[in-house]
């Protein structure tokens, strides 16, 4: 499966507090650096495996325990229509 963020969601650097998160319509997320670690590797075109592999390889962690996280998370944010998930 592949995540996408769907029309009028978009990852935002909020400026004046100085963090990251995710906008929708009339709806906001504030992220933590996970989630933002997470979702600044969705590309519309990488699959979670991919995704997972890279934050393996970057942050020098266990695929096993990172695949983990990231398919809760983006569960969760697929669960309250932040996230599509796409064969």
């Amino acid at each position: 499966m592949t995540p996408v963020l769907p029309r009028g969601v978009r990852l935002h650097h909020d400026r004046v507090r100085d963090r990251w998160v995710l906008l929708a319509p009339e709806r906001v997320i504030d992220l933590d650096p996970i989630g933002h670690a997470i979702l600044s590797e969705i590309d519309g075109a990488s699959a979670v495996g991919e995704i997972t592999d890279r934050l393996a390889v970057k942050y020098d962690a266990p695929v096993e325990q990172i695949g983990g996280d990231v398919r809760e998370y983006l569960a969760g944010l697929a669960d309250r229509r932040f996230l599509d998930m796409v064969p």
